[in-house]
């Protein structure tokens, strides 16, 4: 019994030793829980207005003070933590599947697939993120579900690039000739034999990007070309409050907060995930 502990416990060192995973862990969990519980919450609904409240200082009635027109800001930041985990989430699920799919496509193939793909993913990284979102928003039109697509189509290049260079790596590797050798599907191939292998790295950049499109979401929303009124977002939120922010700061203060508060729990997050799947800054 004490070394079927002991190995349990060599098991569970490396995770409980991280740091960055656990604070990031917290951290992300405790937005999680505020988006998943904010009907209950949130004293009031966000889009509430009453003008009679217009700009009230934070108070034990108001815990984040009140909007322009009299909106409970605490509600609308609360709120808000949805928005952000949805877009952050949906726009990962999007360019993860297109980048991963075009990455082991043009990795095992080769080819005119492989120059294909190279070839828009150069293009993609050849302008700013935020300009060539800002493009993609001007064709779509804005709103949310745009930002998502234009987040999506600005961030696949990255998933795609590493995912062929190790499938590029791994299509010479023993097993894998193996299989083609006895005529599995090239499917088969790619689902049984290398996208297992890949999906660490896949891990690692899917939790280092979900900040940065949390942020691009707010910058976009902050132009006006995301989220519209009265979404509780917190990027539009921060837009609003620049008229008020002298007489008012706490409405920029509080969404800021909330905004710094995620990105800095999925950063930490991102960077415990990243040390505990590669092996070699695990050993540094």
């Amino acid at each position: 019994m004490p070394k079927i502990k002991t190995k349990h416990k060599k098991k569970w060192r490396p995770l409980l030793k991280n740091r960055n995973l656990i604070i990031g862990l917290i951290m992300v969990l405790i937005v999680v829980m505020v988006a998943l519980l904010a009907d209950v919450i949130a004293p009031a609904r966000f889009d509430d207005a009453h003008m009679d409240n217009q700009l009230e200082a934070p108070s034990s009635r108001f815990l984040f003070g009140t909007d322009e027109f009299g909106r409970d800001l605490f509600s609308r930041v609360v709120y808000g933590s949805r928005i952000s985990l949805r877009v952050a989430l949906l726009a990962a699920l999007i360019e993860i599947s297109l980048g991963v799919t075009l990455g082991l496509m043009a990795g095992f193939y080769g080819g005119a697939i492989d120059r294909i793909t190279s070839f828009f993913a150069d293009l993609t990284w050849s302008m700013p993120p935020i300009i060539m979102s800002m493009a993609v928003i001007t064709v779509l039109g804005k709103g949310l579900d745009n930002v998502i697509i234009a987040i999506a189509i600005v961030s696949w290049a990255q998933y795609a690039r590493i995912v062929r260079a190790k499938t590029q790596s791994l299509k010479n590797m023993a097993f894998v000739e193996t299989a083609i050798a006895f005529n599995e599907r090239d499917v088969s191939i790619m689902l049984r034999y290398i996208l297992p292998n890949i999906l660490p790295s896949v891990i690692v950049l899917a939790s280092l990007s979900i900040p940065a499109t949390i942020m691009s979401t707010t910058a976009l929303s902050f132009l006006g070309l995301g989220a519209q009124p009265p979404s509780p977002d917190w990027g539009l939120a921060l837009s609003s409050s620049m008229k008020n922010i002298s007489n008012a700061p706490w409405l920029a203060i509080y969404p800021g907060i909330a905004l710094v508060f995620t990105v800095f729990g999925f950063n930490l997050l991102g960077e415990g995930i990243r040390d505990l799947l590669d092996p070699r800054l695990r050993m540094r």
